[in-house]
């Protein structure tokens, strides 16, 4: 998904770990501040689980906002790029090649000891201009998409735990996307791509990554097919990414750890990849504790599930969040208010970190 950049509001105590709420009326979530030292972090409670947890990060935020990148290497144990390893970033001009943002992304990783899930390679949006307006054959294109995977993952190779290949692919009626890829090199472009990308890092795990299919339905139905079939054809596929953009006026899904079941028994790892929960503004107390309860399905699922490697939110905090850029009049989408300050949802992710006794054998 795509983030607005913001303009930073006033800066704050750097000392500050996390600040209470402030919001009026949001007495459920004033809750002790997780200061430095006095509570265990998200990823050291995570750890306990042998789950890793992340988050997703604006770039501008790393760079400009001290409390966001503190935040950032404390409290998670995976980090993904919101924007900076789309290709539009990555190769704005045709064989004009830019990585430094997501290398910079990738070295602070390795500073703080996380791991980095590569987002993403093949998608239908946020392509470079030269290439949806450029008039190539099947043949060009095939061409342009294996030197892109193929560049790409060797650029990163070793340094990518999970990389998201192909990015929503399916429809919500379960058919295959119309995107570029399906009209110019037909339905064998998935298998392609993921060939590609294990020929280019055999070591790196390999994701179908989409939304909507956290609960059983055409669309989730059509996934599982695809990545039977792509399992059962040898190609090499680790893993389904359940994006996890929940919206609380639609209600919250059911049967999501049965769902996430039926991928594990086709020998894949599932994890859940962009996990955001948004309501109609403004928010208030009975909203704020059933957006804690749609995080708390989602991080419940992924533990009550063997293979569930991994959980991550797209962004920690509603100061950067995408949401209000996209869907007019909804926001307060993220663990944390804009002033850091802690919402019910993040002591549900803490709670339910703190209440799993996960077997072993799960983070592989």
């Amino acid at each position: 998904m795509k983030v607005p950049r913001l303009v930073l509001a006033a800066a704050m105590t750097s000392s500050l770990a996390l600040v209470p709420l402030a919001a009026a009326g949001s007495a459920a979530a004033a809750q002790a501040p997780a200061h430095g030292g006095k509570e265990r972090t998200l990823r050291q409670l995570a750890a306990d689980d042998r789950l890793r947890i992340g988050t997703a990060v604006d770039m501008s935020a790393l760079a400009d906002d001290t409390d966001y990148r503190r935040l950032t290497g404390e409290q998670f144990s995976t980090v993904t790029p919101e924007n900076v390893m789309k290709w539009e970033v990555t190769e704005p001009q045709r064989g004009v090649y830019d990585y430094a943002a997501a290398d910079q992304l990738v070295a602070f990783a390795a500073r703080h000891g996380q791991k980095v899930r590569g987002h993403t390679l093949v998608w239908h949006s946020q392509l470079p201009s030269w290439l949806t307006t450029g008039d190539f054959t099947g043949q060009e294109l095939r061409q342009i998409l294996h030197r892109h995977i193929t560049d790409t993952v060797r650029h990163f190779k070793g340094r990518i735990w999970q990389w998201d290949v192909v990015n929503e692919a399916v429809n919500d009626d379960g058919t295959l996307r119309d995107s570029i890829w399906l009209r110019k090199l037909g339905p064998g472009y998935i298998a392609d791509a993921f060939r590609w990308a294990h020929e280019a890092d055999p070591h790196a795990k390999l994701f179908y990554n989409d939304y909507n299919i956290e609960w059983s339905g055409p669309k989730s139905d059509a996934v599982l097919d695809l990545v039977g079939r792509l399992k059962a054809e040898g190609v090499p596929i680790d893993g389904v990414g359940f994006q996890g953009h929940l919206g609380i006026q639609y209600g919250l899904p059911g049967g999501v750890p049965e769902n996430f079941a039926r991928f594990e028994k086709l020998g894949l790892d599932t994890a859940v990849t962009e996990a955001d929960v948004r309501m109609v503004l403004p928010a208030d107390d009975e909203k704020l504790a059933t957006q804690a309860e749609g995080y708390r399905l989602l991080l419940d699922a992924c533990l009550r599930t063997r293979h569930c490697i991994s959980f991550t939110v797209w962004g920690f905090t509603d100061r950067y969040s995408w949401v209000p850029g996209v869907f007019e009049g909804e926001g307060a989408a993220n663990l944390l208010d804009e002033d850091y300050g802690v919402k019910p949802a993040f002591r549900a992710v803490q709670k339910a970190l703190s209440g799993h006794a996960r077997a072993k054998s799960t983070t592989r």
